[in-house]
């Protein structure tokens, strides 16, 4: 899997590239260009606070319990991270999973509670309600919520923060290749808007040292 992030100095814009997974082979899938701008802050911190928050996703979708899911009714004044991914992704999407919920653990348990942290799936037709139930406690934490539906709407809602996919690909040696944005954007409890961007290099320890900020609706 492979992704690009370029800040740019004058016109401080970060380039967003999609990542190339595939889940069902032992090959490495070819790399497509695909591209969102948004403005952010250049730094090098793992976390980019942007100068323009994105609003949170208009998402309806379906939980892991078969619930309608209302997005932004339901993280609505929380601390809320977003990660677009699927669970047949070999790689970037169950460390980075792995990553938010080691982080997590080390938070009071007051603020663990607060968290919330969404994984939308970007392979609606393999990741059903009831398969991300059963994968996101294994390669996150229980308490993650795990969202699928209909793809065009997914799509839709990624683009409204800056982040691209595009349908699973079914390759000719039987592969499944899916591309999608690697990046989890924070959402503030304060504002409820996408103020921090977080790359799939972010190890467990820079969330770990970010989240108690983001708790709170504070720059990293």
């Amino acid at each position: 899997m492979r992704k690009k992030t370029a800040l740019a100095a004058t016109v401080v814009v970060a380039a967003l590239t999609l990542s190339a997974c595939g889940g069902d082979s032992d090959e490495k899938p070819t790399s497509k260009s695909s591209v969102a701008e948004v403005s952010a802050q250049q730094d090098t911190k793992p976390g980019t606070v942007l100068h323009r928050p994105f609003t949170k996703p208009d998402l309806v979708l379906t939980d892991t319990k078969g619930q309608k899911f209302d997005l932004r009714e339901r993280t609505k004044g929380k601390p809320t991270m977003i990660f677009f991914g699927y669970t047949n992704c070999p790689d970037v999407c169950p460390l980075t999973m792995s990553n938010i919920a080691i982080a997590k653990k080390q938070l009071p348990k007051a603020d663990q509670d607060k968290l919330q942290v969404v994984f939308v799936t970007t392979d609606p037709e393999r990741d059903t309600p009831a398969s991300l139930g059963k994968w996101l406690p294994s390669a996150g934490d229980p308490s993650f919520i795990g969202l699928s539906g209909d793809f065009a709407t997914i799509q839709a809602g990624a683009r409204q923060m800056g982040i691209g996919i595009t349908p699973a690909t079914k390759e000719k040696d039987g592969s499944v290749l899916s591309m999608h944005g690697a990046q989890v954007i924070a959402f503030s409890p304060k504002t409820d808007e996408g103020y921090v961007l977080y790359g799939e290099d972010t190890s467990s320890d820079e969330y770990a040292k970010d989240l108690p900020k983001l708790v709170r609706g504070e720059n990293p």
